[in-house]
Order: structure tokens, then C-alpha cells, then sequence
């Protein structure tokens, strides 16, 4: 699986943001795609992750109610919709995916997935 994300860039406090994620591979090895983020000197967290057997997202609560991830299956293609940012949201994001249906316990852990994306970087302003 070849993930490629993009979209990121320079926000202010409140704008908004839809970041995208394409399965470059074309594979369908995707049963499971997640977003995550890292802020400087913090660890990868997790965002929300969606798993096609049901396509019905699920969030951190850190970003619930803000953000919102989509699927376009017809062109292979995860979103992630991000309104009222904050300054707290400033990371880079990334994409990934694993072709297991993962248990919605096990979502948020980074380990689980096999293949990422580059990363794109989102920079909120005070």
C-alpha cells in the first residue's frame, strides 16, 4: 500500500483544513485507515480512524466534534475534514492503513498499522 497525504499548511485559529489521504497503490488493502499526528517533541497520536466493514468513524476526544473523516471509495480516498482549529492542533499528520479490520480497541495505537503516508504538516496560529 503506497499512502500519499496532503493538504496541510498555515492556519488560523478557528479556520479550517481537509487534509487527504490516497491509496496511491490502488490495493484495496485497506480495511482499517487511520489519522495520527505528532507534534514536536510528543508522541504519534492518535486522530480517529474509519474501517470499511462498517464506515462509521470513530475519534479521539481531543478532536470529536471538530474533526471528520471520510471515505471515497470509488477513488480510493481518505479525508479528514478539520474545522474550529486550535493552536493545539499544530503537528504533522499522517495517514495509515492496515488491510486488517482492526478491534476498536486497538485503533489507536500506531503499531497496528503496517503501511503510512509522508505526513503533511498543520500549522495553527494564536
Amino acid at each position: 500500500v503506497q499512502l500519499q497525504a496532503s493538504g496541510g499548511g498555515l492556519m488560523q485559529t478557528g479556520g479550517s483544513l481537509r487534509l487527504s489521504c490516497a491509496d496511491a497503490g490502488r490495493t484495496f488493502s485497506t480495511n482499517t485507515m487511520a489519522w495520527f499526528r505528532q507534534a514536536p517533541g510528543k508522541e504519534r497520536e492518535f486522530v480517529g480512524a474509519i474501517r470499511r466493514r462498517e464506515f462509521v468513524p470513530r475519534y479521539a476526544g481531543s478532536v470529536k466534534g471538530r474533526f471528520t473523516i471520510s471515505l471515497d471509495k470509488t477513488k480510493n480516498m481518505m479525508y479528514l475534514q478539520m474545522n474550529s482549529l486550535k493552536p493545539e492542533d499544530t503537528a504533522i499528520y499522517y495517514c495509515g492503513a492496515t488491510p486488517s479490520t482492526l478491534i476498536l480497541s486497538s485503533l489507536g495505537n500506531p503499531r497496528n498499522y503496517d503501511s503510512w503516508g509522508q505526513g503533511t504538516l498543520v500549522t495553527v496560529s494564536s
